[in-house]
């Protein structure tokens, strides 16, 4: 065999060399070259290094995991999957080991489908490796079209290349269009055998569920904070980093049940406890710096500084925290997650022995909890909730996030609500009994009880139910007594809401009467035998009717079945013929409706809005409203609501109904109850 001069082998491993003679050409040994130093190839983050190969390496998961080992052990599986969850919880690296798990065929390439892939074979490698020609994937963020899916279709038609089965694995599926799901559902109801779906995204909501329907579903979970930090130490060990368990739970938090960017994270911690020259472990303190966090510790000594009523302290730390570069902003949100540990350790307080919950929660929050009541963490929650929505409207974050620490601080001292309705109740018994009542509140009445709040403690909201039961808001809060509430918003005027039957000292119902046997359900339509009634009954069948009968419908003349009314200018045209039509075809009685030009009465609710008035001026005359005004002297009366009226604003019309005798006479507005033990006692004089 001729070989060329200029053919070079040295590149051959299977070439032998030939021997070294010790001269060169020219007489000289030839120097020898150094062998280069390979380049260092690129680095690889920990999300990606450290990515699950096989399902014993998914996290979190055991649900997901145990089905589809039993699905694989016994040869059920699925031919389109859905695999569903939040970022970075393993959705694309399940498709990859299900992929892998259709096609291994084992390191004697005798294998068959397997929930434990070799990892050896030449699929495993080519599927670990992306390059496998019968594993497909798809970004459908990238193409969403019908055109792309109708490129899956196609290649769905041919048989695998490679491996046993054909696997199209589609990320973000709920990116597709409308057009693309619906020419992809056919393909995906009946598939050809060797044709496996899977389908990962974030949105399910999104997908139709017609192609749900087509799909075996697994929602991965969110990992717990406690199987997240032990991964990520597991993982900062095998890299020679050395992370505090503080900082590591500090990671595992931000993640938030996502393994994906908890790595992204650590890999930022690693580098940044590297470059420290001390050499020392990762700390907390470096992860809350690199985070933008506030100090744990310091997010508590804030919370106390703020409960207590202290904002020079309180802004002494944020701008301590400002300083550092935290995010006053997010400080807020720990608040309010403190908030919420420092609830449940009260609620729940086996919480306080749980080993997943940090040691300074335990200790310095299990202290909070014993220390505050439900209704303050219940303000602070509401206020702080409030204010996290200002600071993200606000042009300056700093700014907003102090003034809502401010707002906190002032309303430190304020008694719970609870409290304020205990007292306010029984100094407003006492004061009626009197007859200061009267004349106002005087100095040993309850707008100047002890240790109560200042003349400048606004935001007080009181309402009354049937029954005689007050109510009272503080705070954004609601507190009821003997009965319900309707609160005003915090964030307006203060406001006192006292209901029209808690003015009146009406006698309570008795409680012992028999309960009303249920009337069996009539088809008859109800007789008509008032205007209101008439106005009612049309209420349910015509609203745009209903209303112009309401507000600009006088009543000249009711003798059923003939109805006199006057309609004024601005009501409905051709009103009393439309409300003639409705009562035939609805009651099969001839009514008769006509247009009349005398006055006539009162609209309904012009009837209604004079008896709010008369009822308004009575709660302000209430020796409570008076109590409350001479300790809140910023407090504004708001709706007066009286439960015994109808739907417009007027008393029953059985009560009107009733004949009276030619010799009765009305009490006068101002006249006191008696007892009937007091009229038989009268009678027997």
């Amino acid at each position: 065999m001729t070989v060329s001069s200029d053919q070079d082998f040295s590149g051959d491993p299977d070439l032998p060399l030939p021997p070294d003679s010790g001269m060169g050409l020219f007489g000289d040994a030839p120097a020898l070259a150094t062998a280069p130093v390979p380049a260092q190839g690129p680095y690889r983050v920990l999300a990606r290094k450290y990515r699950p190969t096989t399902l014993d390496d998914l996290i979190g998961q055991d649900s997901t995991v145990r089905i589809l080992r039993n699905a694989f052990a016994l040869g059920r599986v699925a031919h389109a999957f859905m695999l569903t969850g939040v970022r970075g919880v393993g959705k694309t690296t399940t498709a990859r080991i299900i992929a892998r798990a259709l096609n291994c065929v084992g390191p004697d390439g005798k294998g068959g489908p397997t929930a434990d892939p070799c990892g050896v074979c030449a699929n495993c490698v080519a599927i670990l490796a992306d390059r496998h020609p019968d594993v497909l994937e798809m970004d459908a963020a990238s193409r969403t079209g019908v055109d792309d899916v109708r490129e899956i279709i196609e290649a769905t038609r041919f048989r695998p290349m490679q491996g046993r089965m054909k696997v199209f694995i589609i990320d973000e599926v709920h990116m597709l269009s409308r057009n693309a799901f619906n020419a992809l559902l056919k393909t995906l109801e009946e598939p050809p055998a060797q044709v496996t779906f899977v389908f990962a995204t974030t949105e399910l909501r999104k997908v139709p569920v017609t192609v749900l329907s087509r799909c075996q579903r697994f929602d991965l979970r969110r990992v717990p904070q406690a199987e997240l930090a032990a991964h990520f130490g597991r993982i900062a060990h095998a890299e020679g980093a050395d992370c505090t368990p503080d900082a590591l739970a500090l990671i595992a938090r931000a993640a938030d049940g996502s393994v994906r960017d908890g790595l992204s994270l650590l890999d930022q911690a690693i580098a940044q406890g590297g470059a420290e020259a001390d050499g020392g472990p990762i700390g907390a303190e470096r992860v809350a710096d690199m985070l933008g966090l506030a100090d744990r510790g310091r997010v508590f000594d804030l919370l106390e500084a703020v409960l207590s009523g202290q904002p020079d302290r309180a802004l002494t730390i944020t701008d301590e925290a400002h300083a550092r570069g935290a995010d006053l902003g997010v400080m807020l949100g720990d608040l309010l997650e403190l908030i919420h540990t420092v609830s449940r350790l009260k609620a729940v307080p086996a919480l306080r022995q749980a080993a997943d919950l940090p040691e300074a929660e335990r200790e310095r929050g299990g202290a909070l909890a014993d220390r505050l009541s439900v209704p303050v963490l219940g303000r602070t929650w509401q206020m702080l909730l409030k204010g996290l929505s200002e600071v993200e409207m606000a042009a300056d974050r700093r700014q907003a996030a102090e003034m809502v620490l401010i707002r906190l601080c002032y309303v430190a001292d304020l008694p719970p609500p609870g409290d304020l309705v205990r007292r306010l109740t029984e100094g407003g018994a006492a004061v009626s009994a009197g007859p200061a009542a009267r004349g106002g509140a005087p100095d040993g009445g309850p707008g100047a009880m002890a240790g109560g709040p200042g003349p400048s403690a606004t935001g007080l909201v009181a309402a009354g139910r049937p029954g005689g039961g007050q109510v009272m808001a503080h705070g954004g809060l609601r507190m009821v007594a003997n009965g319900g509430v309707r609160l005003a918003d915090p964030a307006a005027e203060p406001v006192v809401e006292l209901a029209a039957e808690s003015v009146a000292d009406t006698a309570p119902e008795p409680t012992d009467a028999p309960a009303a046997e249920p009337v069996p359900e009539d088809d008859t339509p109800p007789a008509l035998t008032t205007w209101r009634a008439v106005v009612a009954f049309v209420s349910g069948r015509d609203a745009m009717l209903h209303g112009h009968l309401r507000h600009s419908t006088h009543l000249v003349a009711f003798a059923p079945p003939r109805i006199d009314i006057r309609v004024q200018r601005a009501g409905l045209p051709g009103l009393a013929r439309r409300l003639e039509t409705l009562l035939r075809r609805e009651t099969g009685q001839e009514w008769e409706v006509r247009s009349s030009t005398e006055d006539g009465q009162p609209t309904l609710a012009e009837q209604g809005a004079e008896i709010i008035q008369f009822q308004r001026a009575s709660a302000e005359s209430h020796p409570l409203v008076r109590a409350i005004f001479a300790r809140f002297p910023d407090a504004v009366l708001g709706a007066v609501t009286d439960h015994s009226l109808d739907d417009y604003g007027l008393p029953p019309e059985e009560a009107a109904s009733v004949t009276l005798a030619p010799d009765l006479e009305f009490a006068p507005l101002d006249a006191e109850l008696v007892d009937e033990d007091d009229l038989d006692a009268g009678d027997e004089r």
